[in-house]
């Protein structure tokens, strides 16, 4: 099954002639909205589980626990049910990718983008409405596939459709958007939570906003030139080219974009492409990027922001409270990334954040330990400060490190021939951890209680030394030249790369001398 798409850049040190049109801009607004409504719906389901009208509606067991004060302070939500409820979306979503990825190269970026926005729509409906359990897993199950196609086409459609001297900052309006999104929900929630006994069908129904943004928006904007020509509508292609660059000299870059539709094609079998040894090191790096993005326990905190400072004793008003706070240093620090990611370096961004990442978590797993029993009523006011200073120290250098590197590093290290199948491959690794994640949070906090942060902490410290030794820094360096600068000169990877004398042919290897391999 082919994935969706292909993006070109200039070749080294050319630089295509485009202007910043205005269309380019209200484009990339409104794609970049399918990111406010992944982080709209990562941040509503938090403060949700913690209103008590919610509970009590569709968990009565876990507010009764709650209430009663014997269980656990760590145990109150450990619910597999209310589990579900958060996680279910990210497991639709991993399931639609796969689909998306075909509709993002058949049917282009723009119709995905609709797909999306009405099952975003759809799935609103079903959770403001919603009467019993099963109304609202199937509302957050459609949710999540909106999530597995804006995630697909969104990423692709902001790159394809940028100059390239500012596609690094605008791919990173997604990544600012879902901090927004999730801003904006710990608002929400922070109002509705006052609001009797149907604040959290106004906090669900909101997600209506974005979710009819995106759907004008995809309604109203143009393909993208790279999908209409790889669609063959070439002539298409090349008017929308000379509208979006604002210019009519488009040749160069029509013609690469051509080039590079065709190379694409060429390749029957991405998917198997991606297992050759030579894309080895690339598929390693972005699949353990996934993977550790999600252990250093960022959507933990997300996702349960106000069941965790509820745990900690926090009254429900201060932990949605703390909630927003933590949301804007979100927002904030991922601002840091877009202005120095080009500057200082992705090794150095990832390896800094890694420091403060595990020296807040252990900081956190000592003041716990101390402080909250099982039974303890709460953190008293000055430890409290410090628990949501420190939780804020962890998100900052999470925003401007693993947030946007662990999708930034993977789009621009694979192959032309490889690189729609290793977004799929990234997208699904992605949101397959944030399910087990989101699945077993609640019930790892039960059981191991304060230790649940030392148990992060350490896959920080995995993660960083890993970055040290094999991660190689992809700052200023040209897609087409990374074998040559990047991985032929790395201590480890360049093993890997003693066959690129090969290249591909109808998606086969064929040695120089013409024999298949």
């Amino acid at each position: 099954m082919p994935a969706g798409g292909f993006s070109v850049s200039a070749p080294s040190g050319v630089e295509f002639e485009a202007k910043i049109t205005p269309i380019v801009i209200i484009s990339c607004i409104m794609a970049a909205t399918g990111g406010l409504m992944f982080g709209y719906d990562v941040g509503i389901s938090g403060g949700v589980t913690s209103m008590d009208d919610f509970l009590g509606k569709f968990f009565p067991a876990v507010l009764r626990k709650k209430q009663e004060d014997k269980e656990s302070n760590y145990c109150k939500y450990d619910n597999q049910g209310l589990q579900l409820f958060t996680s279910s979306l990210y497991l639709a979503g991993l399931t639609a990718t796969f689909f998306a990825s075909y509709t993002t190269r058949r049917l282009g970026r723009r119709l995905t983008m609709l797909v999306a926005g009405v099952f975003f729509i759809v799935g609103v409906i079903f959770n403001g409405a919603a009467q019993n359990l099963a109304m609202l897993i199937v509302g957050r199950i459609l949710l999540g596939c909106g999530v597995g196609f804006a995630n697909q086409a969104v990423p692709l459609f902001l790159s394809e459709i940028a100059p390239t001297r500012i596609r690094g900052g605008l791919n990173i309006l997604f990544q600012l958007n879902v901090t927004i999104g999730i801003l904006f929900a710990n608002l929400v929630n922070y109002g509705t939570s006052k609001i009797h006994p149907w604040g959290w069908r106004l906090s669900l129904s909101l997600a209506g906003i974005p979710a009819v943004l995106l759907t004008l928006g995809a309604l109203f904007v143009t393909d993208t030139p790279n999908s209409l020509i790889e669609r063959g509508r070439l002539d298409e292609g090349k008017a929308v080219l000379k509208k979006i660059r604002g210019t009519d000299n488009v040749e160069p870059e029509f013609n690469e974009i051509v080039e590079a539709s065709r190379v694409a094609q060429e390749v029957k079998h991405p998917f198997r492409n991606l297992l050759q040894r030579r894309n080895r090191p690339q598929l390693v790096i972005a699949v353990l990027l996934q993977i550790f993005q999600q252990f250093t326990g960022i959507n933990a905190i997300m996702f349960y922001a106000p069941v965790l400072f509820n745990t900690l004793g926090f009254k429900s008003d201060a932990s949605l409270y703390s909630a927003v706070i933590t949301g804007a240093v979100n927002v904030l620090s991922t601002l840091v990334s877009v202005y120095s990611v080009d500057r200082v370096g992705r090794r150095m961004l990832l390896l800094e954040a890694g420091v403060q990442m595990f020296l807040s978590q252990v900081a956190i797993a000592v003041v716990l330990g101390i402080k909250v029993t099982d039974h303890s009523d709460n953190l008293g006011h000055g430890w409290a400060i410090m628990v949501v200073v420190m939780v804020c120290t962890f998100v900052s250098s999470f925003a401007w490190s693993w947030g946007p590197l662990g999708w930034l590093i993977p789009s621009e290290t694979f192959p032309l021939e490889t690189r729609s199948a290793g977004q799929s491959v990234t997208v699904c690794v992605n949101l397959l951890f944030t399910f087990v994640i989101a699945q077993a949070f609640l019930s790892m906090l039960c059981h191991l209680k304060y230790a649940i942060f030392v148990f992060f902490s350490a896959w920080v410290l995995v993660m960083s030394f890993f970055v040290l030794f094999f991660l190689p820094e992809t700052k200023n360096v040209p897609i087409e030249e990374m074998t040559e600068r990047v991985w032929k000169q790395h201590w480890f990877w360049k093993r890997y790369m003693d066959d690129d004398n090969h290249h591909i042919v109808n998606g086969k290897i064929t040695a120089n001398n013409g024999a298949s391999v």
